[in-house]
């Protein structure tokens, strides 16, 4: 898809300063926060309601990100409340902060899923990996460093960087509209990154609000997980990526969840389609011997990963191992060490 990087434009190349503000549409400031991770920020937008904003993410909840968003609502949102804060899936980098902004007067507006998913995982507080979550990274083939490595430390909690949202909410479902800074916007959901993960499309005009469903550059991490671990989020992304396919034009304006707005969506959904079903392709050429999930990082990355980057590569390699598993490719068995051993059909 090389060749069609070009249909894809970047109308504002040089993004605002954490805390700062850009108006990227009539009534809408697009402003970007600081993350504490490779992919070093999140971007929120703020739309204008008259008598207030209503804000589509959130952010999470650091000192750096919290001081970024002190900075905007006293500069570009200043005078006038966040009266509702808006959330498009659950992921700590999008809801962190959004108890701070409800207890300043904000209303909660997200997917059920999403509460549901956040308020559970902020009262999940886990001090050590699980027998269950080791005996999921045994039989897919963790390396054993890194299995030792998880034996003894402490995880990854959400209440780490997610304050606890509020007793009750406002659902929004598939289907139903939202009016949100003079416009009324169609809720389109999808799946596979983020379980009925909320995406906003304009009726006045061209603007789409796409969290992380609908990112330009790169592709947003899909993974399989201990808690579902026979799920296929890869085949839910594939389907939510070909069902917006159908109504992308080249028209929209897309602000999504992290890098720059930009035009050239049904370009885009393309890319992410072909990319993982490349992607599935040399996995199952790399499978014609026998492997564990550990051992199926090249065909699917081109790279080794270590390091920092290595749990979010390994959920994302077992989720394409079990795609190709629903869709009777490659076939799994047992082997001594505890290990599924995959093998291309």
């Amino acid at each position: 898809m090389d060749g069609s990087k070009s249909l894809i434009r970047y109308p504002h190349e040089t993004p605002p300063e954490n805390g700062a503000a850009i108006e990227i549409a009539e009534g809408v400031l697009w402003i970007r926060l600081p993350l504490p991770m490779a992919l070093d920020h999140v971007n929120v937008y703020a739309l204008d309601d008259g008598d207030g904003w209503t804000l589509i993410d959130a952010g999470i909840n650091t000192r750096k990100c919290r001081a970024a968003m002190e900075t905007a609502m006293a500069g570009p949102l200043a005078g006038k409340p966040i009266k509702r804060v808006v959330l498009t899936h659950h992921h700590p980098d999008h809801v962190g902060l959004a108890g701070w902004l409800t207890d300043l007067g904000a209303e909660l507006v997200m997917p059920r899923t999403a509460y549901l998913l956040t308020r559970m995982l902020t009262m999940d507080e886990q001090p050590n990996y699980s027998a269950h979550n080791l005996a999921f990274y045994r039989r897919n083939g963790m390396a054993a460093e890194v299995l030792k490595q998880r034996e003894t430390e402490r995880p990854f909690n959400f209440a780490d960087c997610v304050l606890p949202l509020p007793a009750g909410y406002t659902r929004i479902c598939d289907g139903e509209t939202i009016t949100m800074g003079g416009r009324t916007w169609d809720i389109r959901m999808g799946d596979g990154h983020a379980p009925e993960h909320a995406t906003f499309w304009s009726r006045d005009d061209a603007l789409v609000l796409g969290g992380d469903q609908l990112l330009p550059s790169i592709s947003p991490n899909i993974g399989v997980y201990p808690t579902e671990p026979e799920g296929d989020p890869l085949g839910e992304w594939l389907w939510s990526c070909r069902q917006f396919a159908q109504i992308a034009s080249h028209e929209h304006f897309v602000l999504g969840g992290h890098k720059l707005p930009y035009y050239g969506l049904p370009t885009r959904l393309q890319q992410l389609i072909e990319n993982h079903e490349g992607a599935l392709n040399r996995i199952e050429e790399h499978l014609s011997t026998p492997r564990v999930g550990g051992d199926c990082f090249i065909p699917l990355f081109k790279r080794e990963i270590t390091g920092d980057q290595y749990g979010l590569a390994f959920v994302e390699t077992v989720a394409h191992l079990n795609h190709l598993l629903k869709q009777g490719r490659v076939t799994r068995v047992m082997g001594p060490d505890g290990a599924w051993l995959w093998q291309r059909v």
